[in-house]
């Protein structure tokens, strides 16, 4: 179109009338919008893209990592509608959540075995003790537990580095419980990161490496990593499907959760989502290799929807080594 000097260029009535009245330019389809822990987003992740081919682009869904801590602080500011999480949430979360009245409710969907893996060409671990992992990991070691056989006479003098979670992961919080006793306990000199893909290339590219993260990332990357059986106790056990299943791979088994806002569910794409990925998430949390739940759980989690049952059951404390079994049969508070 040429437009020339002093002239004013009109659009048509026919473009106006398009622009004002065409379905497409007026409303943009609803969005779920979901963020948090790294742990759960290949999940939801595969809920998000299945419900979305299944609703035909009539809804769209956005799924962040910020970590679980990262995901609770915009979903206790009303910015999302559902958090990914690799941990309950916690007592300070329930508490900023009170204050912005986001009311809740708390959904296990999976379990995951939080592996610990060392470099394909480590030849000397296949095991380790909860006493060692402690050992190396607690606050106390730094600067002082440098080389493996700091840990381990019978190990060589070889220097470690260390890559785990992220302080605003779910799965920090975790491992610091279980293996150091306090959650968030831990020497500070490791390379962190909320993606557990950049720990993946650390652990791969680092002949020294030990690290954690999430069973799932361990499996998709196995023939780049080494997963080590941990002896909680009782002797070495590898993290496998079946070993979380029979509850012998402690204590580093541990229920992961979505959380979903009330006031979203007013809005019938969320509640429509939720349903989706409650019918849906047996198969799903299989493909992307964590255990699923009894199928009782998800129909639990959508029984809690229908008689409105708020909150979570832990009160603001993780647990280590709680069954699912337990955990369903615990009342829900805000």
């Amino acid at each position: 179109m040429n437009r020339l000097p002093g002239k004013s260029v009109v659009p048509s009535i026919t473009f106006l009338t398009a622009l004002c009245f065409t379905p497409s330019l007026l409303a943009a389809p609803p969005v779920v919008k979901i963020d948090g822990s790294s742990t759960v987003f290949p999940i939801t992740e595969a809920v998000a893209e299945e419900f979305q081919k299944a609703r035909k682009g009539t809804v769209n869904v956005t799924v962040g990592i910020s970590g679980t801590g990262g995901g609770f602080k915009k979903f206790c500011r009303g910015e999302t509608d559902l958090a990914n999480a690799s941990r309950p949430i916690s007592k300070k979360e329930m508490e900023e959540c009170a204050k912005s009245g986001v009311r809740y409710y708390e959904m296990p969907i999976a379990y995951d075995a939080l592996t610990v893996m060392v470099n394909p060409q480590n030849t000397f671990i296949k095991s380790m003790t909860v006493a060692e992992l402690k050992k190396i990991w607690e606050p106390a070691a730094q600067g002082k537990i440098n080389n493996w056989k700091d840990v381990n006479p019978a190990w060589p003098d070889q220097k470690i580095k260390l890559y785990g979670a992220g302080s605003d992961s779910g799965t920090f919080d975790y491992f610091t419980e279980a293996i150091v006793g306090k959650a968030k306990s831990s020497r500070g000199d490791f390379t962190a990161s909320e993606d557990d893909n950049v720990l993946v290339q650390g652990i791969s590219g680092d002949k020294g490496a030990l690290g954690y993260f999430g069973f799932a990332y361990y499996i998709e990357n196995q023939k780049k990593l080494k997963a080590v059986a941990i002896d909680g106790g009782k002797g070495p056990v590898a993290p496998t499907p079946e070993n979380v299943d029979n509850g012998t791979y402690q204590p580093l088994s541990r229920p992961i959760f979505i959380y979903v806002s009330e006031k979203s569910l007013d809005k019938p794409e969320i509640r429509d989502f939720v349903d989706f990925y409650m019918k849906n998430a047996p198969q799903l949390v299989k493909e992307v290799k964590y255990i699923p739940l009894p199928a009782k759980a998800y129909a639990g989690n959508l029984e809690h929807l229908a008689k409105k049952k708020l909150g979570t059951v832990f009160g603001g404390q993780n647990e280590v080594g709680l069954t699912i079994e337990q955990l369903m049969k615990r009342e829900a508070q805000l």
